[in-house]
């Protein structure tokens, strides 16, 4: 068994202390984009390996939060691109069974992040956020839901701050829009 360098241990801590606190937040940012658990537990996974083969790179006690979300922004686009040029394959076998489980199976999640998602929010928002493009579903998540500045979205998303404010805008312009007819069905009306 090979033992680890003090070097390599200093590492360890130091990933452990500046990255660890922010996988629920990884994971609820994941699941946003996938709206897949597993998904987003795949996506976490591969942005946390990227995150600690980089780590060299990180400048220690600077924004850990927005560099993971960067890599993990960065890791859905690039997986997005391989999955949309590879053609869809169907495992016979796979299905049926799928469909023989699904049909007398209800299935229940532990997820933490459903959880509060479900009490902080109805389903139509849930819904109305779903349905807005997702660049603009991405910018408001990360700016009204996640608190980062509009200069650590920028960053993350590699675009200028003009775009971040005018996807900002139009977000929350189309989540209005979607969010009309649930506002005067709960008894708000329009001033």
């Amino acid at each position: 068994m090979a033992s680890l360098t003090k070097q390599e241990i200093r590492k360890q801590e130091d990933f452990n202390d500046e990255i660890i606190p922010h996988l629920d937040a990884l994971y609820n940012f994941g699941l946003r984009l996938t709206s897949d658990p597993n998904d987003a537990e795949d996506l976490v996974q591969d942005t946390i390996v990227k995150a600690y083969r980089f780590f060299d790179s990180y400048e220690k006690g600077t924004n850990a939060k927005a560099w993971l979300f960067r890599i993990l922004k960065n890791s859905y686009i690039n997986n997005y691109r391989k999955k949309s040029k590879k053609p869809q394959e169907v495992d016979y076998d796979e299905v049926a069974s799928f469909y023989e489980s699904i049909r007398a199976e209800r299935t229940e999640t532990s997820d933490m992040e459903d959880k509060m998602f479900r009490e902080l929010i109805d389903d139509d928002i849930s819904n109305a956020l779903d349905e807005i493009p997702e660049d603009f579903r991405t910018v408001v998540l990360l700016c009204d839901v996640e608190d980062f500045t509009y200069e650590e979205i920028a960053n993350m998303l590699d675009v200028p701050i003009g775009t971040i404010r005018s996807r900002l805008h139009r977000g929350r312009n189309l989540l209005k829009a979607q969010l009309m007819d649930y506002a005067s069905k709960k008894g708000y009306t329009q001033d």
